[in-house]
């Protein structure tokens, strides 16, 4: 009798699609219960509210929307995120060249497919939960129910067209329809990169409308709201798409393919890439989040003793959450991931840590959500006795305006003050890792980087900013600065040249920051900006259209308009200066001569404008410096007459240094020039000399022989 043995049956693609489709959607349904939970209980959503009461409806639902947002949201970003930086799109790769789909073995990595998946449905819920917190919201700040009120709709529209909070999540709404529209058809990396950019772009409107809006330093806690948002919506995201994915991050290498008996060659587990990717992310979320919520905390509370209240024991458990989540998180990275190449085992315990932590996580959502809905120990309306500085600008007239004042006087903008921070640690990291490489890297570089840092953190957080609000000179001083002196640091300090030393090629697929500089300094809209006409055109026009158009109005009376001016100036002054001197690769650079022509022209231009200014008799913005009641220092128009001279004399200077600097560099190209063609005339024994004094004695030896 003859036995036969039967070969285990190797597991099919929809067996482990199922079986990890059930482990994710077990771990999302718990986190997202728990968040609820959490929500309601400290809401108190089952207590009605007296005559304003908005019904049980909207109590119940409200709280639960916004969980479900912000973890969808989180998703979302955190899905597009590894998308585009951390995850392979091919699942097969050979050296730097990527397999195709026909090849054998290609197509696409059923991570970065699932984690597409995740982002599509995770977009969907995004944009439901929003609408529903739009409609929501009104009833409950309206106090009327969602049905039974003839005039609802009619109110719903003015809320959403008048009032700041309707037009953010109006706002927010939109941003998630099309966000969601372009998950389902998008996966080129690129468009990928600017869908991200866009939902990220849903943090400003929410940070606009957080307890932000009448308390004692209102640009401080919209940008600490906006630097928490950007970090726990990336942390979060991404632990939800590790748990979701975590099946399919060694698909490659365990995975048995109709047609194959075992797995490929160049099939591999990409578990450990993966998390490394990831850790160093969540390290700078878990610094942003911990720092901007610090920073919020104190706006919001004037002592410890307020830590009793409700508002600072929903601080300090969302404090003690993050904490703990920062040393899970160490964990994973001390610990963990160096054990999974040598240990098996590992595995097991890095998911149940990864599960623990998203336990933690929908916590801390929900106490998110109950904190965003209790009053803060420091009251936020506005008084009714407020001063017309108060009134226009958030804050108190600051006193007068001298020159020991221009040192001392500071209102912190943690926006840039975050930016200057990390790309000087990270500018640091990179010099000490070349240089231990071997490759030289010079310390003057270095120090005019760190130079230009300071004096962006002086001109966004120091007198400047302050007084620039009330005073149209301190503000061209300011713009000035940000236009022409920052970025003269900046560009000297070669930040691209270095990252590209001191990053790491990647060689699996995937961009990191390398790879997107190189995308970015090659692509067409790089062609564009750092072309030296339109560097200089953006230069010079950017003032004229600015200052003489309502985007002045607009940077003067929000938040979201001032930071994206400080953005503009600095950038439009960035890519100028770089055209002109900058050593940093660009897609093509102008002649020396034209450099010289284009600066001398944009002077002229700059001492057009303050000339202007200087013989002007009606103001720009005449609503907002005209009626600041300032009972010192020069009048409004004899202010920003002062403004005119200071674009025209300070504009100049770096002018001048930039046109030296160009005449510098053209000398030493002539130089270097000349030793060129020196040495190779020495190499061919002057053959290009000789050839050209030929030429001359051919042509003495015709006209002799035609008799001239």
């Amino acid at each position: 009798m003859v036995q036969t043995t039967s070969r285990p049956k190797a597991p099919t693609a929809l067996s482990v699609r199922s079986g990890g489709t059930r482990r994710w959607l077990g771990v999302s349904g718990a986190v997202l219960l728990i968040a609820l939970a959490v929500s309601l209980f400290y809401t108190g959503a089952a207590a009605p509210r007296g005559l304003s009461d908005p019904g049980a409806l909207t109590r119940w639902a409200l709280p639960v929307s916004k969980a479900v947002h912000n973890i969808a949201l989180s998703a979302v970003i955190g899905s597009l995120i590894f998308a585009v930086g951390i995850l392979p799109r091919q699942l097969n790769w050979s050296g730097n060249r990527r397999k195709g789909p026909d090849d054998d073995g290609g197509g696409e990595h059923p991570a970065f497919t699932r984690t597409m998946t995740l982002a599509s449905g995770a977009a969907v819920v995004w944009t439901l939960s929003a609408l529903a917190i739009m409609v929501l919201t009104y009833s409950d700040v309206a106090g009327i129910p969602l049905s039974g009120d003839p005039g609802f709709t009619e109110g719903l529209l003015a809320y959403l067209t008048d009032f700041a909070t309707g037009r953010a999540w109006l706002s927010v709404s939109i941003i998630a329809a099309i966000v969601a529209t372009l998950t389902f058809g998008v996966r080129n990396l690129t468009g990928l990169a600017l869908t991200t950019i866009l939902a990220f772009g849903a943090l400003v409107p929410l940070s606009l409308i957080g307890h932000s809006a009448g308390g004692d330093d209102h640009y401080g806690a919209v940008n600490s709201i906006a630097l928490h948002l950007l970090g726990v919506t990336a942390w979060v995201g991404g632990i939800i798409v590790l748990a979701v994915i975590a099946p399919k991050l060694s698909a490659g290498a365990a995975q048995t393919f109709s047609g194959s008996a075992a797995p490929r060659p160049t099939d591999r587990d990409i578990t450990t890439s993966v998390l490394r990717r990831f850790s160093t992310l969540a390290g700078l979320a878990f610094a942003l989040v911990l720092f901007s919520g610090v920073v919020n905390a104190s706006i919001r509370m004037t002592d410890l003793s307020q830590l009793g209240t409700e508002w600072g024991s929903l601080v300090a458990v969302k404090t003690a959450g993050t904490i703990l989540l920062g040393v899970i998180g160490y964990l994973h990275r001390q610990w963990i991931i160096p054990q999974l190449e040598v240990r098996k085992s590992a595995k097991a315990v890095l998911w149940q840590l990864i599960t623990v932590e998203l336990v933690i996580m929908a916590a801390v959502s929900g106490v998110a959500v109950a904190l965003a809905r209790t009053a803060p120990p420091v009251p936020e309306e506005l008084q009714p006795d407020a001063t017309p500085a108060r009134i226009l600008t958030g804050y108190e007239l600051p006193p007068e305006l001298t020159a020991e004042r221009w040192l001392t006087v500071w209102r912190w903008d943690w926006l840039w003050v975050a930016f200057a921070v990390i790309v000087a640690v990270a500018y640091i990291v990179g010099m000490v890792k070349v240089r231990r490489r071997g490759d030289s890297w010079s310390v003057l570089r270095a120090i005019a980087w760190m130079v230009g840092l300071v004096g962006l953190t002086y001109v966004t957080s120091g007198a400047p900013a302050v007084y620039g609000m009330v005073l149209f000179s301190a503000h061209m001083v300011g713009h000035m600065a940000l236009t022409m002196m920052v970025p003269l640091f900046l560009v000297l300090g070669s930040p691209v040249t270095l990252a590209l030393k001191a990053l790491t090629p990647r060689r699996d697929g995937t961009r990191g920051i390398r790879e997107w500089i190189l995308v970015g300094v090659h692509s067409r809209f790089s062609r564009l900006v750092t072309h030296p006409l339109f560097a200089a055109a953006n230069f010079a026009g950017s003032i004229i259209i600015f200052y003489y158009s309502p985007l002045f109005g607009f940077a003067l009376r929000y938040h979201a308009g001032h930071e994206l001016m400080n953005l503009h100036f600095l950038l439009t002054g960035y890519l100028f200066i770089l055209s002109m001197i900058g050593s940093d690769p660009v897609p093509r650079r102008a002649p020396y001569p034209l450099r010289l022509l284009l600066l001398f022209a944009t002077m002229a231009f700059h001492a057009f404008f303050g000339v202007a200014l200087m013989g002007a008799t009606s103001l720009l913005q005449a609503s907002w410096f005209g009626n600041m009641g300032r009972d010192w220092g020069p009048s409004a128009l004899a202010d920003q007459q002062l403004g005119g001279a200071v674009t025209w004399g300070i504009g100049e200077i770096p002018t001048l240094a930039v046109a030296l600097g160009v005449a510098l560099m053209w000398s030493r190209n002539d130089a270097r020039e000349r030793k060129r063609v020196d040495r190779a005339a020495e190499r061919n024994n002057e053959a290009e000399l000789n050839a050209y004094n030929d030429m001359f004695a051919k042509l003495q030896e015709r006209d002799r022989q035609h008799g001239l």
